[in-house]
């Protein structure tokens, strides 16, 4: 049995299809390579409160049905017009953060299908950037 990750990547149905299912391995390097970042910077020293953090990737349309979901239900952390956060207080806490891929991102990805990587690593370190300042973490090396 193994141990789920503090970060862990998840990815819409639709996003899957439309990178032909390419999106699996980049997440999968991305979820091992953020992991290590973060506890390279020392965000798990306190191991009784490590935080659980969910990234979402949604495309465009998705990820404006997610927020009207939540939006009555949760209090949103809005860090820009693409990307949100829930935090739940079960357990130590869990973070989830919802990500948008614009429509021209998956545009650019289409014709060049390995701009994907270096994409979502932008993005995704961003956003743990964001966090971390949220949360008072040490910014990732």
């Amino acid at each position: 049995m193994s141990e789920r990750l503090p970060i862990n990547i998840e990815k819409s149905n639709e996003l899957i299809t439309l990178t032909q299912g390419k999106i699996h391995s980049v997440t999968n390097k991305l979820e091992a390579q953020l992991n290590f970042q973060t506890m390279m910077a020392n965000w798990y020293g306190d191991e009784d409160n490590i935080i659980d953090i969910s990234l979402w990737l949604y495309t465009a349309t998705e990820f404006d049905s997610v927020k009207v979901q939540f939006h009555d239900t949760h209090e949103l952390k809005h860090f820009s017009d693409d990307v949100f956060s829930i935090f739940t207080p079960v357990h130590g806490g869990g973070l989830n953060c919802y990500i948008m891929i614009t429509e021209a991102e998956l545009t650019l990805v289409a014709k060049h299908p390995k701009v994907l990587l270096p994409l979502l690593t932008t993005k995704l370190t961003k956003v743990l950037g964001l966090i971390a300042k949220q949360l008072a973490y040490p910014e990732l090396p």
